[in-house]
């Protein structure tokens, strides 16, 4: 009597549907996407939660522990206030991801808007548009930022940094209407613009019930790349102390002030704080990079 293995005692109608199931067929295809979305969730889950994970307060002073080096009480050693390290951090990442998501989210849909705006209209709109463009690109990313943080200054309302995530989302408006315009070019070219325009529908209803559709794929690949452009920017303008103020964790503000200054008698106060950057960028780069195959035809087998 032979016994039948696990995948024979499921039905085929299921097992065809776990098979065909997108996100295996990411997680086989694009197996480094997969493992930096699933860093990002743990990073996500860690900010959800971190009211629950840390194990302090991470505003907490404590003159008792100042300096402390990794240890059983502190895993990740205290900084020259005595506050938990491992803490921050995770309370860091909350920070770092609701400021990068919603500066990424903000810059890539007006830049998107832009962009197949300017596609659609072609002629003068677009030039003129993309002249705009050419000359806020000629710009670094954080020189433009800086700019903006310095003109609009910082003026937290219910706890959010509104003029910091517009200060980051302004640079990603023109790389993200470039990119966009080349992807709606030729969607304008397709019959079904010409048959609507033709059918006496407004501009305004052929963009967004139209263009922006066939768009989407690489609008989504811009969004999770420039989370991590906006993180990293996040952190450069924390460090510079134009970005979340003290005492608020934040990654790049843990990197500022005393840490440069204690850097040899507790290397920990740099080490962790860069290490939790570079891991979120370097997440977010390989999952983008592993969408951009996964939703890009050319790269399919």
């Amino acid at each position: 009597m032979s016994v039948s293995t696990s995948d024979e005692m499921v039905p085929p109608t299921r097992r065809r549907a776990w098979r065909s199931s997108p996100v295996l067929r990411f997680v086989l295809a694009q197996p480094l996407g997969a493992a930096g979305l699933l860093v990002i969730l743990i990073m996500a889950g860690a900010a959800i939660l971190a009211n629950r994970v840390a194990p302090y307060d991470p505003e907490a002073v404590d003159f008792m522990a100042m300096l402390a080096a990794p240890s059983f009480d502190h895993p990740l050693g205290t900084d020259a206030f005595g506050r938990d390290i491992l803490s921050r951090i995770i309370h860091g990442a909350r920070t770092a991801l609701s400021i990068g998501f919603l500066s990424s989210l903000l810059g890539c849909t007006a830049g998107g808007l832009l962009g197949v705006t300017s596609a659609y209209f072609g002629g003068k709109v677009d030039l003129i548009l993309q002249r705009f463009v050419d000359i806020v690109l000629s710009f670094p990313i954080i020189v433009l930022a800086l700019v903006v943080v310095a003109v609009v200054g910082r003026q937290p309302i219910a706890g959010i940094d509104l003029n910091l995530i517009a200060a980051i989302a302004i640079p990603i408006v023109p790389r993200a209407a470039r990119v966009i315009r080349s992807a709606a070019l030729a969607v304008r070219a397709m019959p079904y613009i010409d048959a609507a325009r033709a059918g006496g529908y407004r501009h305004s209803h052929i963009i967004l019930r139209h263009m922006a559709p066939n768009v989407l794929a690489p609008y989504l690949i811009l969004l999770t790349a420039y989370i991590a452009q906006a993180i990293l920017l996040e952190a450069s303008l924390s460090f510079l102390g134009l970005g979340v103020s003290e005492p608020k964790p934040a990654w790049g503000l843990m990197l500022a002030g005393d840490s440069a200054n204690f850097y040899q008698e507790a290397p920990w106060m740099i080490l962790f704080p860069g290490l939790a950057i570079s891991l979120a960028v370097f997440a977010f780069n390989l999952f983008g990079d592993s969408l951009r195959d996964w939703l890009d035809p050319k790269f399919r087998m």
